[in-house]
């Protein structure tokens, strides 16, 4: 992602600023998406799970994240330095490549904002939310930004010396939050009533808003990539509405011939599957190798959600069997479908590239799950013992909405003008 230029191009610059607000756009879609996934009783905590990332990160970012990501080396490619901590000597008139340095911190901020508000998902309905806003800016700072500094800082070992490929974040977006999903599952325990009650969506038109305006961020968070407004940020774009359209298809298939019912749950995890899938390839393969991605990712994550009642893991929302399972598809893939006309020069599998790329790749995908897995469920387990990381069970029976928020999303009483009211039931 780095790149050398005399000046800022106006129009590489405009693209990047849009490009930047959609992914910004990304975590109000999340949480929507996420919010009509949960029961009535907890969608509001849900739906401040991520308002608060965005909050959190950007101060973390700011003070010291962007610097220990981008600013420089202190050695083996691990970690940067702390030149830029609170953005010093970062000006209106400093570049990077051919926009402003200034303008690529925040783009970058909104794919660490949206990363830990992933992670929210895997632990709905369950989690303190004080707790919460300990956990997010330490493993934002921990997790989020040494990966980011392996895979696109100066010098990071998997991206300028190992020579794996992510171009929009497979690594360190999608299986960071998927991996840490999975560790803090672990460590909280299934709510309860899991595999005994129903814990359907309570909305599943928020479900679809949510999923639309994730998708419509998503071009900013891969075209944007490209740091211009070049043919590559087109091939990226073209290639996100390949995969997101075939993820949706697979996924349909499979409840077809699975269940028999086509459902607009799947329809949304369909997409958001693919999306994610193509997130570290998008600028990478060709357009038939996006649609390929999409569709395995489709395919796949909609056998992998069912993983947790075999395993006995709670991942409430699908953040494991989505974007784990997802950005590791992805990210392998381009062992196989890599187009040098993209890649300036690698090659997968099937383009007469070998097995080299393919094996970097899966050290690349092993690395940081492992990693992020391994941080996350240490960080978990401190909390617990120390503040608590889950909440009570009185809390979790009744709703973080009310007994966390003092609010309620929806007015169970009011059944309409002239009707009695009568004391609402416990929502489900």
């Amino acid at each position: 992602m780095t790149l050398a230029a005399a000046h800022a191009d106006s129009g590489d610059t405009a693209w990047l600023l849009a490009a930047t607000a959609l992914v910004l756009l990304m975590t109000p879609g999340l949480a929507l998406f996420y919010g009509g996934m949960v029961r009535a009783k907890s969608v509001l905590n849900m739906l401040m799970m991520s308002f608060v990332s965005i909050a959190l990160v950007t101060v973390v970012w700011l003070v010291a994240g962007y610097s220990l990501a981008f600013t420089g080396d202190l050695g083996g490619g691990l970690i940067g330095g702390l030149e830029n901590a609170g953005m010093a000597g970062v000006g209106p008139a400093g570049l990077h490549g051919t926009v402003p340095t200034l303008l690529f911190a925040t783009f970058q901020l909104t794919f660490a904002v949206i990363t830990a508000a992933l992670i929210s998902g895997a632990v709905a309905d369950r989690t303190r939310f004080g707790a919460w806003l300990v956990l997010v800016p330490v493993w934002t700072l921990l997790v989020y930004v040494p990966v980011t500094h392996w895979v696109w800082g100066p010098g990071g070992w998997i991206g300028q010396k190992l020579g794996a490929l992510d171009f929009a974040g497979g690594l360190p977006v999608e299986i960071t939050s998927g991996a840490s999903g999975l560790a803090l599952c672990l460590v909280l325990g299934p709510r309860l009533g899991f595999k005994k009650d129903a814990m359907r969506p309570h909305s599943l038109p928020m479900v679809m808003l949510g999923a639309g305006l994730l998708w419509f961020g998503w071009f900013g968070f891969n075209a944007g990539s490209a740091l211009g407004a070049n043919g590559l940020a087109a091939a990226a774009f073209l290639n996100t509405m390949a995969a997101g359209c075939t993820g949706l298809l697979g996924w349909l298939l499979v409840e077809q011939k699975r269940d028999g019912h086509p459902t607009t749950l799947g329809a949304a995890s369909g997409a958001v599957a693919g999306l994610v899938a193509i997130t570290p390839s998008c600028g990478t393969v060709s357009l038939l190798g996006a649609l390929a991605v999409g569709l395995a990712a489709g395919v796949v994550c909609s056998y992998a959600v069912g993983w947790k009642f075999r395993l006995n893991y709670d991942d409430s929302l699908d953040v494991v069997g989505v974007h784990l399972v997802g950005g590791v598809i992805g990210t392998l893939l381009i062992g196989l479908f890599a187009d040098k006309a993209l890649t300036g020069g690698a090659e997968g599998l099937l383009y007469g590239g070998g097995l080299g790329l393919l094996g970097r790749q899966l050290v690349a995908v092993l690395a940081v799950a492992a990693y992020a897995f391994a941080v996350t469920y240490g960080l978990g387990r401190l909390l617990d013992r120390t503040i608590g990381l889950r909440a009570s069970e009185e809390e979790e029976r009744t709703g973080l909405d009310l007994t966390v928020h003092a609010e309620t999303a929806y007015d169970h009483g009011v059944l309409g003008h002239g009707a009695p009211v009568r004391k609402a039931e416990s929502p489900a």
